[in-house]
């Protein structure tokens, strides 16, 4: 096979160097418009895993690389005057010259061509002459260019400005972030040693920051000296240094751009590395997905019988890897973007926000690293938190948390979730047993699914109410029993259907109208939920009024029938949802418009609850962070301004789910999906949150509370398998203090005799 690699870099080189080991009688030329010496980076990070591959692939190289490795354990945070150390991470660097020629030294020893210092021309003048073209010719790949219509680019330029230093400051002890608050804003740089003497120092800053200094119009030099003397303090009086020789003044500043291709192949040209996707820096996994994808398209094209199946296999094995990598990348880049919102933590707590912010490292794989450090975080959480000081050191998951006069034993909530179990609208045993059940359960808070304020107001014929005299004495029953006999809380969520009302439970058809007996349904705007559903009546100023005062009369059912809580449904797309949102408001009067208005009915709804609901029990408001649909709908920045009203309002914490308002919605679903929109509302505006969406381990809460972005974590599906979901966590993360109910303590102690015998195993 005769094969052309536009691009020697680390990805085309090394899948030359994996191609010539599996076929030796492959003529391999490697294009290169650079000197053999050039390079435009410092250091290359890899991880141990990272290691292991390539060792499996070319031990020859692999043991060269490693001789040359700077190791390291620790990540030390300097943040606030504070440098905060964690350890085992396990990570190595190596100089981006010297990783070059180490790897073009075993290309020559294979009897590979390298071509250094020749312009490459359009892929599409090599294809005749070879039988696969390989564009590994980087981040700005002209080949990715040249087939556009084919690959289908999706390019992500991203806001932050950074740049790519080195110093003779080594940062030899630790991978290091360091945060310096500077006259024209936050400014912070990645540190790490690369080689004996050197080390790589990415600095990195807002666009409005990089404005604010006036980068733009500095030259190099002037550049240089600025970042200089904003980290003089951590640069022992070493020089910053570019290497960006063929660059001038602001051009040494990037915006990162996240580069994914729908398709990586046309005819016999193949797309490799940064030419294919991109992964954000932060996360130092960019070099790794190269050689990965150079190793797979390397077998690839020796075991399968033609080139187009071998780029079919490339690119469906390596896409996943790829999308999972460029997820958490996505996760930390943002992170950075965002990071001014966090600054003003605890040290520590910004600490293990910056260490969990890809998603990658979770809470007990923190305590697999370093078990010290993180004791020593739980304990400043649980003091945090109020905990007595004699109390054990837990995770985050069992502290305490106060609304009001509500004590909460821990921070896990069972999240309302429909049980369509009502018989006109009255509750049945069916909740008795549901909701007693999960009361047990070890968790803190427990709520009620939506409960209606009228029959009309009814999601289906088997959604319970609180408005006739039965339904306030069955609820009575249900929570005398919870407060009899666990030490739970309680609360009732309290709605209105809206458009999405007279519609099939949802075992039947989701959100399909009755097959007969169908009610009629307002709504803020005379628009139908879908194609299938009627069109509701856009609701009068008079039935405003009416409906209301069923939202008060159901709050004062819920205090009759000793609610610890109550909460305003606010979300979803049901009645108060639909006047918040502009997908499905377009309403002329001072009810419909701007944000403001939309969110009139809702506060006059929510302030009427509030002022009949007791003063010393809380409430709290769910809403809709993102219709999923972009600027049409509501967008998390208007999330903010939503809790900031309902918290002016008297709210006590907002319970931050999204989408379901519109079926135009698009969301992005993955673990802990919806957590980044209650973040953003407590940490950009100071507001108590509940975290909501596809949470279903004890790691998912710890991580969401101890990196604070939200104050309760509410778990839905996990609870209706297993209503014990919290104990049964607690016991699998080796916690010993949750309190069992007492006719349980044989069920307890051998759910830990079994969960400590597989934790043995494992650390086996």
């Amino acid at each position: 096979m005769k094969i052309a690699c536009l691009g020697g870099g680390p990805a085309g080189l090394y899948f030359a160097i994996s191609t010539k080991l599996r076929q030796p009688d492959a003529e391999i030329t490697v294009f290169e418009r650079n000197k053999p010496d050039d390079t435009f980076g410092w250091g290359v990070v890899l991880s141990d895993d990272a290691l292991e591959n390539l060792t499996a692939n070319d031990p020859v190289s692999a043991e060269k690389i490693r001789d040359k490795f700077a190791y390291w354990d620790d990540i030390a945070v300097v943040h606030g005057g504070v440098r905060t150390v964690s350890g085992g991470h396990g990570f190595a660097g190596i100089g981006r010259k010297a990783m070059l020629i180490i790897l073009q030294e075993r290309a020559r020893e294979l009897g590979i061509d390298l071509q250094f210092e020749t312009e490459v021309g359009p892929a599409a003048s090599y294809q005749a002459d070879y039988d696969l073209v390989v564009a590994c010719d980087g981040l700005n790949s002209r080949v990715r260019s040249e087939f556009a219509e084919h690959f289908k680019p999706n390019i992500d330029v991203r806001p932050c400005k950074f740049i790519w230093l080195g110093t003779k400051q080594k940062f030899d002890d630790a991978f290091t972030f360091i945060f310096e608050k500077t006259k024209h804003g936050w400014m912070w740089i990645h540190a790490y040693q690369f080689d004996a003497d050197t080390a790589t120092v990415i600095v990195e800053c807002s666009a409005q920051t990089w404005e604010n200094w006036g980068f733009e119009a500095m030259s190099k030099e002037e550049i240089l000296r600025t970042c200089e003397a904003i980290f003089a303090d951590h640069l022992g009086g070493h020089a910053l240094i570019s290497n960006a020789d063929h660059l001038r003044g602001s051009a040494v500043w990037i915006n990162f751009p996240r580069v994914l291709c729908e398709t990586w192949h046309h005819e016999n040209v193949v797309l490799l590395g940064d030419a294919s996707a991109t992964a954000h820096f932060s996360i130092g996994s960019g070099t790794r997905l190269a050689f990965d994808s150079a190793i797979a398209l390397a077998e690839f094209i020796t075991t399968e019988p033609t080139l187009e199946q071998a780029f079919v296999r490339y690119q469906e094995e390596r896409r996943l890897d790829v999308l999972r990598l460029q997820s958490a990348a996505r996760n930390s880049l943002e992170w950075f973007e965002e990071v001014e919102r966090y600054l003003d933590m605890d040290p520590l707590q910004f600490n293990y926000s910056l260490l969990t912010r890809s998603q990658r490292i979770s809470h007990e794989n923190l305590r697999l690293r370093d078990a010290q450090w993180l004791a020593s975080a739980e304990k400043w959480f649980q003091d945090a938190a109020g905990a007595p000081s004699d109390a054990p050191t837990r995770p985050p998951m069992f502290a305490p948390y106060q609304l009001r006069d509500m004590q909460l034993k821990n921070r896990i909530v069972v999240s309302p979730m429909a049980q369509y179990k009502a018989v006109d609208g009255c509750p049945t045993d069916w909740h008795l047993i549901h909701y007693g059940e999960r009361a047990k359960g070890g968790a803190g808070l427990v709520y009620t699914e939506m409960t209606c304020v009228s029959a009309e107001g009814r999601i289906t014929p088997g959604c319970p109410g609180l408005y006739a005299s039965d339904h306030e004495a069955a609820w009575t029953r249900l929570v005398d029993f919870v407060h009899a006999e666990t030490d739970a809380k309680i609360c009732c969520q309290i709605g209105h259907s809206g458009r999405k009302g007279s519609t099939q439970v949802g075992w039947e058809t989701m959100d399909a109208p009755l097959t007969s007996g169908n009610w009629e349904t307002v709504s803020a705007s005379a628009i139908a939920w879908s194609v299938a559903n009627p069109s509701p009546r856009e609701i009068s100023r008079a039935e405003m009024d009416s409906i209301k005062a069923e939202f008060v009369a159901a709050a004062e059912m819920a205090a009759r029938a000793a609610f610890d809580m109550i909460e305003l449904h606010a979300a979803h797309g049901y009645l108060i949802s639909s006047f918040i949102s502009p997908k499905s408001n377009i309403r002329s009067d001072d009810y419909g418009g701007s944000l403001q208005n939309r969110l009139r009915y809702p506060l006059e709804v929510f302030d009427a609850m509030r002022a009949v609901w007791p003063a010393e029990k809380p409430m709290s408001v769910r809403i809709s962070a993102n219709d999923w649909v972009g600027d049409e709908g509501v967008t998390p920045e208007d999330a903010v301004e939503i809790a900031r009203a309902f918290t002016a309002a008297g709210a006590d914490i907002i319970d931050v789910s999204a989408g379901q308002t519109t079926t135009e919605a698009r969301p992005v679903y993955g673990r802990m999906f919806q957590t980044p929109f209650s973040d953003r509302i407590r940490n950009d505006a100071g507001i108590a949150t509940m975290a909501v969406g596809n949470i279903y381990e004890a790691d998912h809460a710890n991580s969401i509370l101890m990196a604070g972005r939200a104050d309760l974590v509410c778990v839905g599906r996990p609870h209706l398998a297993d209503p014990y979901w919290t104990l049964h966590e607690a016991a699998r993360i080796g916690d010993r203090h949750a309190d069992w109910p007492l006719p349980y303590l044989a069920g307890r102690d051998q759910a830990w005799r079994l969960a400590d015998r597989e934790a043995e195993v494992i650390r086996a």
